[in-house]
């Protein structure tokens, strides 16, 4: 158990499974990786991590219903979670591989004191240039950037009151509305092989990571 769970805060998970699966070329949501859809994956690994609900939002079974947007979905599973839960993770179920330790790491980065949201990145190792169409503009530090992953932590309040400011505002994450709502965000360490199924080729990367992970 993670030392953030064992000091008493209360967690619940939002898994959102109700992606258009645009890049894909389909929805997402009933993609099997070994026998298991992606949705599965992750929810049993928040379980294992000590989480007390699971909340899996798409057209899943036992799932809730998710909006347009994906801030829509979040909205809704927020919707669907008992009010006296202190910190509420959100996580992508096309990042199946996620590791009860990344979870751990994310949950323990709560205690930090005066935070309202914990967000875990890694760092980005291809050059960065900034663009305009197909001329570029400038070559961009990338020690100054990192990449974003899911499981992110709020506390559920601070959520749930970002979610109601600019609502037409077409997020790409939960952090981004924390922080637009002047939320402390913070970073953890995150996990390189914790993949996020985009391309239909990544299935077999997320099968060779599996299969690497059990050596």
């Amino acid at each position: 158990m993670s030392s953030a769970a064992a000091h008493g805060a209360s967690f619940v998970a939002i898994v959102v499974a109700a992606g258009s699966g645009t890049r894909y070329g389909r929805p997402k949501h009933d993609l099997i990786l070994r026998d298991k859809p992606l949705w599965r994956w992750s929810a049993d690994t928040f379980l294992a991590a000590g989480v007390s609900e699971v909340v899996v939002v798409g057209d899943v079974p036992g799932g809730v219903p998710g909006g347009p947007r994906r801030r829509d979905s979040v909205r809704l599973g927020l919707e669907a979670v008992a009010t006296d839960h202190e910190w509420v993770l959100i996580h992508d179920a096309a990042r199946p591989l996620v590791l009860v330790s990344l979870v751990h790491t994310v949950m323990d980065g709560t205690r930090q004191p005066g935070i309202h949201g914990v967000i875990p990145v890694t760092a980005i190792t291809d050059t960065i240039k900034q663009t305009n169409g197909d001329h570029v503009l400038a070559t961009v530090d990338r020690r100054d950037f990192v990449a974003v992953q899911t499981p992110q932590a709020f506390r559920t309040d601070i959520l749930r009151s970002a979610h109601l400011v600019d609502p037409d505002d077409d997020a790409t994450d939960d952090a981004s509305l924390v922080e637009r709502a002047g939320g402390r965000v913070v970073v953890v360490e995150g996990d390189a092989s914790n993949l996020k199924i985009t391309f239909p080729g990544d299935l077999v990367i997320a099968e060779a990571i599996l299969a690497e992970r059990e050596r």
